[in-house]
């Protein structure tokens, strides 16, 4: 008989130097509430960081539940952790990222009257200009991170997971939410006990605002030559 449990937390995980995604599994071990399972699913990944990440899930067994398959994207990972997984409430982080001590506890909390809900964060920045992403319905135009949905934040009842695929692509966080929204209950809250870690320069919003930044650079200088 599968032994239920209150919260499946779910970390797809590609090629992420491992002491990094060390940091992001000690935050949901070290939950105050700890009535959980940690499903981590391995994308591929094809470095030595992969025997590390397989020992230390053999290492906490009890808690940590390991797949893996052939790379196939983090939408479709977190598809499979889905389906693969036992809890009553479902949520999500990102190898890269941590959880604060008391971040699934006030999760449960906030869904008393919510089906799902999307949380604000604690983001770590290099510049100020890091809290600001491409807006998904203009992307030539930043908007605050406290203004979209984050992948990570996202936190709720189990039947919310099984009626939407995540899919593929940019805004994939906030497609999911707004479907959701269509079919249940679901919320914005101001928890900041998700720590998003915005400094990375290969992420899809990194990469969108510096193509921005160039086209920018290019019809400045063109104007300034047309003068």
């Amino acid at each position: 008989m599968t032994n239920l449990v209150k919260v499946s937390v779910l970390m797809a995980v590609y090629n992420t130097d491992f002491s990094i995604t060390k940091r992001a599994i000690d935050s949901v071990l070290n939950q105050d509430f700890q009535d959980f399972e940690l499903i981590i699913i391995d994308d591929g990944s094809r470095d030595n960081n992969r025997e590390a990440l397989l020992q230390y899930a053999e290492k906490h067994e009890n808690k940590i539940i390991y797949i893996r398959h052939a790379n196939r994207g983090q939408a479709a990972s977190i598809n499979r952790g889905v389906l693969n997984s036992v809890g009553e409430f479902i949520t999500i982080i990102d190898s890269d990222d941590e959880y604060k001590p008391n971040h699934l506890a006030l999760c449960i909390r906030e869904l008393n009257n919510a089906d799902l809900i999307c949380s604000t964060a604690d983001t770590i920045v290099d510049t100020i200009e890091d809290y600001y992403v491409p807006d998904k319905n203009d992307l030539t135009r930043n908007i605050h991170l406290d203004d979209v949905v984050l992948f990570g934040t996202l936190f709720g009842r189990r039947k919310v997971f099984l009626s939407i695929d995540f899919r593929g692509g940019f805004a994939a966080d906030s497609a999911f939410f707004e479907k959701a929204g269509t079919l249940f209950r679901v919320k914005k809250v101001a928890l900041r006990t998700y720590i998003y870690y915005r400094n990375n320069p290969n992420s899809i919003c990194s990469v969108l605002k510096k193509q921005n930044s160039l086209s920018d650079e290019i019809r400045d200088f063109s104007l300034s030559c047309s003068q």
